[in-house]
């Protein structure tokens, strides 16, 4: 379905950019994929892909650091003539109840999960305008949607997200290219294993009973990325077992 496109996706050495990165491969894309410094998980990542009969390759870039995004993209437009599909994944968390959240803790988060995805889309959105056809995908959160005690740094960013997604989308239709966000739940990744949750009771919470995987949010955002979804556009997609109905 994306032969022949070129897909960067972010955070791409575990979780659900890994996932991701393996279904666009599945799919025929080549893929290229940042991350922000464990080289052993981007190996890994890079090994698996070798199973495809894809072009791939792994940068290392700090998506809140303008100068590194400025050049890893220019480097891997240099390597792979451009790009198709943006998936903006990278993210991290930093969890406090907000009074006693520290201001660079709150800042860490907006940059990296909000800023680095505006600064990777102002890097892709040019070739895609020139070329009059692209599709960016920004994974938000249900966190973004209801809020979550404990993570105002958190779902403050990925709420941005939705704003950014709808902006760009209505930016840049008239080029024919696709702006949407995926909002997941609770997912099977290093980063939910992390959390101080009762796993059970959490469960319990949702209608389906269960964390999603990530390769079902890869699967959605291999959709959103593929011509079956070329009339979408501007829509936050929720993954989440039901639990924001």
């Amino acid at each position: 379905m994306l032969k022949g496109k070129v897909a960067v996706v972010t955070g791409g050495s575990r979780g659900i950019g890994r996932a991701v990165c393996i279904e666009l491969a599945k799919q025929g894309a080549d893929v290229a994929f940042l991350y922000a410094g464990n080289e052993a998980a981007a190996e890994e990542t890079l090994a698996l892909l070798s199973a495809y009969d894809v072009k791939s390759a792994a940068y290392r870039c700090d998506v809140s650091d303008t100068a590194q995004v400025r050049e890893t993209f220019r480097s891997l437009t240099e390597a792979f003539q451009t790009v198709d599909i943006l998936v903006n994944n990278a993210g991290i968390n930093k969890d406090k109840l907000a009074m006693t959240m520290r201001e660079e803790e709150f800042e860490q988060v907006i940059d990296i999960n909000l800023s680095g995805a505006f600064k990777c889309a102002k890097q892709v959105i040019p070739l895609m305008v020139k070329k009059r056809s692209g599709k960016i995908i920004n994974i938000s959160s249900v966190a973004g949607l209801i809020g979550n005690a404990g993570q105002s740094n958190y779902a403050a960013a990925k709420a941005g997200l939705i704003g950014l997604t709808k902006t760009l989308a209505k930016e840049l239709a008239a080029r024919n290219i696709t702006c949407n966000a995926v909002a997941p739940g609770f997912v099977e990744t290093d980063m939910t294993a992390a959390l101080p949750l009762n796993r059970e009771a959490v469960e319990k919470s949702i209608p389906l009973h269960r964390f999603a995987k990530a390769e079902e949010v890869a699967k959605l955002v291999g959709f959103l990325a593929s011509d079956g979804a070329d009339y979408i556009t501007g829509e936050v997609i929720r993954i989440d077992g039901g639990i924001a109905i």
